[in-house]
C-alpha cells in the first residue's frame, strides 16, 4: 500500500525551521542566563574583595598611626633615658661635705686648711683614650657592617662629655714643718677617695713672730666613687683614728 503525504514540503520545512530557531533560542536564553549568574558571582566576589580590601587598608592604616605612635614613644623614652643618665652623671656622687670632713680628719696634729678650691675640667688623656678607643670601634665595625654600620654605631659609640670630666682639688694650709706636710700627703694618698697627690710648694710664713710651713698640695678625685653610708662612718672612724694617733 503506498502510503501518499498531502502535507507540503514547504509546509514541513517551515516546521522543522520553528522547531530549530525555539531550540537555538533556548539555548541562547540558557547560556545567557549562565554568563548572568557567572556575571553575578563574579560582581559578588569582586564587591566581597572590595569590602575586605577596604578592611585590610584601614586595618593598615590603623596599624600605620600605631607604628607611628610606638616610634614617637619610643623616642620619648630613649630622650628620657638619655636626660635620665646625664642626669645621673651630673649629680653629685659624692658628697663635698664627705669630702671635706676626709680632708679635715686626715690632718696630723698643728696642720690646718686656709683654702680649698674644686675645679671640674676635661681630662686630655680621657679624651685621647676615648677617640682611641671610638677609632679603633668604627674601624671593626666598618670591616663587619660597612659604612652604614659605622656611622649607625658612631652614636651608640660616643661618650658622654661628662664621663670625660676629672675634678681637681687645690688644697693650701699650714703646717709646723715640712714632716707634718709629708705626712699629710702619705694619708690623703692612702685616701679611698682621692689620687695624685702632689706637693706643688712648701715655704716658710712667720705669723705674729711664729714660723710656720705654708703648703699648696694639689690632688685628684677618684672617678666613679660611690659610697654608702657605712663606708662614710668607717672612713670617718678611721680618719679619727688615725689623727688621734699621730
Amino acid at each position: 500500500m503506498i502510503n501518499i503525504n498531502f502535507v507540503p514540503d514547504d509546509y514541513v520545512q517551515n516546521n522543522e525551521s520553528r522547531r530549530m530557531n525555539f531550540m537555538y533560542i533556548v539555548l541562547f536564553v540558557v547560556v545567557m542566563m549562565a554568563l548572568g549568574g557567572v556575571f553575578g558571582v563574579i560582581k559578588m566576589r569582586q564587591r566581597s574583595l572590595a569590602a575586605r580590601e577596604k578592611a585590610i587598608d584601614a586595618k593598615m592604616l590603623k596599624k600605620q598611626d600605631d607604628i607611628k605612635k610606638v616610634d614617637v614613644l619610643q623616642t620619648k623614652s630613649r630622650s628620657m633615658m638619655k636626660t635620665a643618665l646625664m642626669t645621673a652623671e651630673l649629680l653629685e656622687p659624692l658628697p663635698r661635705s664627705v669630702l671635706l670632713a676626709s680632708l679635715t680628719n686626715n690632718l696630723p696634729v698643728g696642720v690646718s686648711l686656709v683654702q680649698l678650691n674644686l675645679v671640674q675640667k676635661e681630662s686630655k688623656q680621657l679624651r685621647a683614650a676615648a677617640a682611641e678607643t671610638a677609632t679603633k670601634f668604627d674601624k671593626a665595625v666598618q670591616a663587619q657592617q660597612g659604612q652604614k654600620g659605622a656611622k649607625a654605631a658612631e652614636g651608640e659609640n660616643k661618650i658622654s662629655p661628662e664621663k670625660l670630666l676629672e675634678t681637681q682639688i687645690d688644697i693650701e694650709g699650714l703646717a709646723a714643718s715640712d714632716l707634718q706636710v709629708a705626712a699629710y700627703i702619705e694619708r690623703l694618698n692612702s685616701s679611698i677617695l682621692l689620687e695624685n697627690v702632689a706637693l706643688v710648694e712648701s715655704k716658710e710664713q712667720k705669723i705674729d713672730d711664729v714660723t710656720f710651713r705654708q703648703f699648696k698640695l694639689t690632688a685628684m678625685l677618684k672617678k666613679d666613687v660611690h659610697l654608702t653610708k657605712e663606708d662614710v662612718d668607717k672612713m670617718k672612724i678611721g680618719c679619727d683614728q688615725a689623727a688621734r694617733s699621730f
